[in-house]
């Protein structure tokens, strides 16, 4: 089975948590947490949104994205931002890369945007950000398709 990693990176909304928690449950993604969350864990909304699919996410709390680095070195981490202009389909996706997404209202901070393997999902200019759980949806399904659930 392919596996998928989701990096929510300081999330500040429960329901978009809970929301990208109930897409990793039925897609077999891991979730990684990194950094301060913007809510608790047992937040009625988290759960709400998850749905009885939150006690089933392949749940990770991480302290930092440094900590995350050194659990996996030979992994490949593809930061998400409306800053780059390599589109996600252009991204040969592998088994057990990551995909990193910053926190609603500020995204990533600028050391993530400025790698070489920071990607965008494409937008009509002038607009700001897609919500941050339909932009997970693309991205999981992306990979998805190239190398299959």
């Amino acid at each position: 089975m392919s596996k998928i990693n989701v990096v929510l990176y300081e999330p500040e909304i429960p329901a978009n948590t809970g929301n990208i928690a109930r897409l990793c449950v039925c897609t077999g993604a891991s979730l990684y947490l990194v950094g301060k969350l913007g809510f608790a864990l047992t937040d009625k909304y988290v759960k709400r949104a998850g749905m009885d699919y939150f006690q089933n996410v392949d749940l990770h709390k991480i302290e930092s994205m440094e900590e995350l680095f050194k659990q996996f070195p030979n992994k490949r981490f593809f930061y998400l931002t409306t800053k780059s202009k390599k589109k996600y389909t252009d991204i040969k996706f592998k088994d057990g890369d990551f995909l990193v997404f910053g926190p609603e209202s500020r995204g990533l901070p600028q050391e993530y945007v400025t790698q070489e393997t920071a990607i965008t999902l494409p937008m009509i200019e002038g607009q700001r950000s897609l919500n941050l759980s339909n932009s997970v949806a693309i991205a999981v399904y992306e990979v998805i398709r190239q190398i299959g659930l």
